[in-house]
């Protein structure tokens, strides 16, 4: 999992923080955000990053057996684990899955096997992918790239394993640390002893190694007191957030600190005892039963298994949560992962082969929803091999542009005058981390390809992006545009947002130049 955040709206007024009990449980509190059943567009304000179409769905992957890990590579095609074969295999919309690698070593046994799957921040300097999996002796860790899969490298080795509580999510922080969610293996007493690494949440440096400034000197425990953790998500503001499965009461999401102890095997749910942090939000198992989690603008998706639904919780900005609202009941079965999509759909996976499910016959498989919000392209976009049918090559002239005896009544000429492009630009910065929303307007001749360019004035690296293809070469960065959104006619506007690291200072760029015409701040 790679993060994909969105800045810039205005949070929902009305959200309540503390915990909260949903499905008819004390302290319940009414849905300040929609309530069931109104349309999003009923209510103007709200924000719109996060509000997905779960009416529309396009099916980007069927025949898959118990897809679990994925995440998305640049290009924006995904990379997903199959839990029993011990298989990656990489998909995109409109095409048939693409096997890539069958990691050595996998045993499948109950709950164990191919698990988590995490792509580096770093992806475009050292081509790493992780995966989490179940082995004859332990869980563990390794990582391998595309250009040579087989050979597969162990980061982190020795992790108990079990038929349950293997735990196994992955994910990288804004932090560029990898985080690792370890079940307690069925051992509860682990979850409570701070020299084992099971029924924690693990902090590491990409190579496996521990960060100075982990809670305990040497120690790769970053939290603990847990049962099972499967969910790993982070707001705008780089706090964590994690799901995790209760014994016979109580499921939770948790809002993780460092050195956090969440009271696992003394408290399941809320203890309002001084010595554990109590969850966020509690469910019952056959409510939720929560694996994977997703954060998308304002809101934490949830994908839960026994539950058979999505749960939609909306985040006040502060660490805390509104109502949740149940997506997808019972549609399409048990739900393993949910992620952010680089091209700004939620991504959802089913987990109807497990065992535990009743799969349909064209089970597993994996789902995108579009957004609501209009930025990103309707269901009916070509796969990213068909180019847009109207796109000319970029030295063929705009077929809008006005005939050579009618000139062009506002254009500037490029070389003169005011700049033809305005750039707005909103960061939202923690630690050594921010992300950025990037307005572009244009003021010049409609396009139908453009390329942003700027250069950093520090040591900022971009990690990920979304609605644009990014990369940059020391401080210089280069934005262009996606299949969707490459046509930006006179005075139109085009968005698109990137997370990346920092130390010292973080100033706005200044040079931004549109296909290389320099641009004015907006």
């Amino acid at each position: 999992m790679r993060i994909r955040l969105a800045v810039g709206a205005a949070l929902t007024a009305g959200l309540l923080a503390g915990s909260v009990g949903v499905g008819g449980l004390a302290g319940a509190v009414p849905n300040a955000e929609r309530p069931p059943g109104t349309a999003a567009d009923a209510l103007p304000g709200l924000l719109a990053v996060g509000d997905f179409d779960f009416s529309q769905p396009e099916t980007v992957a069927t025949g898959l057996q118990v897809p679990w890990g994925m995440d998305f590579l640049p290009d924006g095609s995904a990379l997903v684990a199959q839990r029993p074969t011990g298989q990656v295999v990489r998909i995109r919309p409109g095409q048939q899955p693409e096997p890539v690698v069958t990691i050595s070593g996998v045993t499948s046994t109950s709950e164990g096997g191919l698990l988590g799957l995490a792509v580096s921040p770093s992806y475009a300097q050292d081509g790493w992918i992780y995966v989490y999996f179940t082995t004859a002796s332990d869980n563990r860790i390794a990582r391998f790239r595309l250009t040579a899969p087989q050979t597969q490298q162990p980061i982190l080795t020795g992790l108990s394993r079990a038929a349950v509580h293997n735990g196994g999510r992955i994910a990288f922080g804004p932090d560029g640390m990898l985080y690792v969610g370890v079940g307690d293996a069925g051992q509860t007493a682990t979850a409570q002893n701070p020299q084992s690494r099971n029924g924690k949440i693990l902090r590491i440096r990409p190579d496996g190694t521990v960060p100075p400034d982990n809670p305990s000197a040497g120690s790769p425990v970053y939290s603990l007191g847990h049962r099972h953790v499967q969910g790993l998500a982070w707001d705008a503001q780089g706090r964590l957030y994690a799901t995790e499965f209760g014994q016979n009461t109580w499921d939770e999401i948790n809002l993780i600190v460092a050195g956090g102890n969440y009271g696992w095997p003394t408290v399941e749910g809320r203890a309002n005892d001084p010595r554990f942090r109590d969850p966020l939000i509690t469910w019952t198992p056959a409510e939720a039963s929560p694996s994977g989690a997703a954060i998308a603008g304002n809101r934490l998706f949830v994908a839960s298994l026994r539950g058979n639904r999505l749960w939609n919780v909306p985040l006040n900005g502060s660490g805390g949560v509104g109502t949740p609202t149940a997506e997808l009941i019972g549609s399409y079965g048990r739900l393993r992962t949910v992620e952010y999509g680089p091209d700004g759909w939620l991504w959802v996976t089913t987990s109807n082969r497990d065992g535990r499910g009743t799969p349909a016959a064209n089970d597993d498989r994996v789902l995108r929803f579009p957004p609501r919000d209009g930025a990103t392209p309707p269901p009916t976009t070509p796969p990213p091999t068909t180019p847009p049918p109207t796109t000319p090559p970029p030295t063929t002239p705009p077929p809008t542009t006005p005939p050579p005896t009618t000139p062009p009544p506002t254009t500037p000429p490029p070389t003169t005058g005011p700049a033809a492009c305005t750039v707005g630009w909103t960061a939202n910065q923690w630690n050594t981390g921010f992300t950025a929303d990037v307005r572009v307007t244009n003021r010049g001749a409609a396009l139908t390809n453009w390329t942003l360019t700027w250069s950093f004035s520090g040591n900022q690296q971009v990690t990920n992006g979304w609605n644009a293809q990014i990369t940059q070469s020391g401080r210089s960065v280069t934005a262009r545009n996606v299949s969707w959104n490459g046509n930006l006619p006179t005075n139109g506007t085009v968005s698109f947002g990137f997370q990346a690291t920092y130390s010292g200072t973080n100033d706005r760029p200044t040079d931004f130049q549109l296909n290389g015409t320099a641009c004015q701040p907006g």
